[in-house]
């Protein structure tokens, strides 16, 4: 996928560096140019692969942004950094949101205290996202944050002492790192 679309999407790409061109028997080959469709669809299975949704779910998620009263773009952006899969590895405690999303099911974080192991759980400002007690001692976390540099995000504080994060407030566009168009994911839903 990451080749596929030319960004790393699942992370730091090591193949990605390697081998710059589009995967399969001809992908040196010349390609014909994509059509103003396909580079709508494009941009909305980037932004569908990178934040780890489903259709079902992104087609929500699209809906609700457009029912709020801000950019319906933006909105739909600053609703996918939201989701706790995404908190979890923004914070640093995965190494990938796939990562984060397994920690997440089996129940080794905690929002506020409680335990919550659903993934598409839409954290609110001022929430504190942390890791439960039994789990601070697990390898997977203690590597992914041994290296983190923590103040990369602006909508995010970090606590070391107790492992856990609150979050601020919504990122504004600008702070949302992803190479994601969203205007062309608005025209290609509005079509």
């Amino acid at each position: 996928m990451s080749r596929k679309f030319g960004d790393p999407i699942y992370g730091p790409d090591k193949v990605l560096s390697k081998r710059t061109n589009p995967p399969g028997q001809h992908g040196n080959d010349r390609r014909r140019k994509t059509s103003e469709y396909g580079t709508m669809l494009a941009q909305k299975q980037k932004a569908k692969y990178t934040y780890g949704v489903l259709e079902r779910q992104f087609r929500n998620m699209f809906e609700q942004a457009s029912r709020s009263s801000g950019v319906t773009g933006e909105e739909l952006m600053q609703l996918l950094e939201r989701r706790l899969d995404n908190i979890v590895y923004r914070l640093g405690i995965a190494p990938t949101r796939a990562a984060a999303r397994q920690l997440v099911n089996h129940k080794h974080i905690v929002v506020d205290g409680q335990v919550v192991n659903i993934p598409s759980y839409s954290v609110k400002p001022g929430q504190v996202v942390g890791v439960r007690e039994k789990s601070k001692s697990l390898e997977v976390i203690a590597d992914s944050l041994a290296g983190f540099n923590h103040g990369k995000y602006a909508w995010i504080e970090w606590d070391e002492n107790t492992k856990s994060g609150k979050f601020m407030h919504l990122p504004e566009r600008a702070d949302i790192p992803e190479n994601i168009q969203e205007q062309l994911i608005v025209e290609l839903y509005s079509k």
